[in-house]
């Protein structure tokens, strides 16, 4: 059987899918998620910080170990915000070349936002009303209204769990003054940018929706297979952002289900979901474990 991979460069964690052919689709052989924070200090340097390159080449160095292992046919890699915005972008993609094999395509937000979808929505059922898809990243956010495997409106807007931490919430246990600030300031960006009309379910995906959906099963171990079609309620929402503010980010690890390497981005990313859910009036969320990958698998590959 022909395998195939694919790789996401995001502004936080890089991922890896590895893939089979078989009859009507794919099986899934890897799905892998390392957090590096490539975007890390970008809002605020335009640069990519050396260690945030180092950290993220030596992931796709062992991404390619895999793929070897694996014995993958073809290979196709995409870079998405930070790569978009930083001033030494050509740089990473030269030594992501060199020294771990890839050749990095970098895509603009719009074709992120829709390759995002098509991998949101496989492998969940039939939306009758059509999807509103919701990628929450480190660097920024994307909306797709589809229907099926059509796409009928799209956006993206530069508020991601990332930058937002670095922005606004800089006390340890965060301050109920940054947190404000940090709403309003959230409100005052999709007020300003506006989002795609229409009905349809609301799918989120993406790092921080997927972790809240592991905190709410209180998994000791992330297990997509759990996790993808969650139901998140705007009730669970809230509690989540009550309990980190309560935390300091050493007791937030502590917290069953919460990456670790999460644990001080965590509530911006809650507050993006909970912002998107108020200004949509939805009451819930589904929860997709695909992504970008998987749409970048069913273009390149399917």
């Amino acid at each position: 059987m022909e395998r195939f991979a694919t790789v996401d460069v995001g502004s936080y964690s890089v991922l890896l899918l590895v893939a089979e052919r078989k009859e009507g689709g794919f099986r899934y052989l890897v799905d892998k998620a390392v957090v590096t924070r490539l975007g890390e200090g970008l809002y605020r340097n335009r640069k990519i910080k050396p260690e945030a390159m180092e950290r993220t080449i030596g992931a796709l160095k062992r991404f390619r170990g895999i793929m070897e292992g694996c014995r993958v046919k073809g290979v196709a890699a995409v870079g998405t915000m930070a790569l978009r915005e930083a001033e030494n972008a050509e740089e990473f993609l030269e030594r992501a070349k060199k020294e771990a094999g890839l050749t990095i395509e970098v895509i603009p937000a719009e074709e992120e936002a829709r390759l995002s979808y098509l991998g949101a929505i496989s492998g969940l059922p039939l939306f009758r009303k059509g999807v509103f898809a919701v990628d929450s990243g480190g660097g920024s956010t994307e909306f797709v209204l589809g229907e099926g495997s059509r796409i009928l409106e799209r956006s993206s807007l530069k508020v991601g769990a990332l930058t937002l931490t670095e922005t606004f919430l800089r006390s340890d246990p965060v301050q109920a003054e940054e947190f404000s600030d940090l709403s309003g300031y959230l409100k005052e960006a999709f007020d300003r940018a506006g989002l795609p009309a229409g009905g349809g379910d609301l799918v989120g995906l993406g790092g921080n929706i997927a972790t809240m959906a592991a905190v709410k099963l209180l998994l000791t171990d992330f297990d997509p297979s759990r996790v993808h079609g969650t139901l998140l309620d705007l009730s669970e929402v809230k509690r989540q952002i009550d309990l980190y503010l309560s935390r300091t980010i050493e007791e937030r690890k502590k917290i069953p289900g919460l990456d670790p390497m999460r644990a001080d981005t965590i509530l911006a990313g809650a507050a993006i979901l909970h912002t998107v859910m108020e200004r949509l009036r939805r009451d819930s969320i589904t929860v997709s474990t695909h992504g970008l990958r998987h749409g970048l698998l069913l273009e390149r590959f399917g």
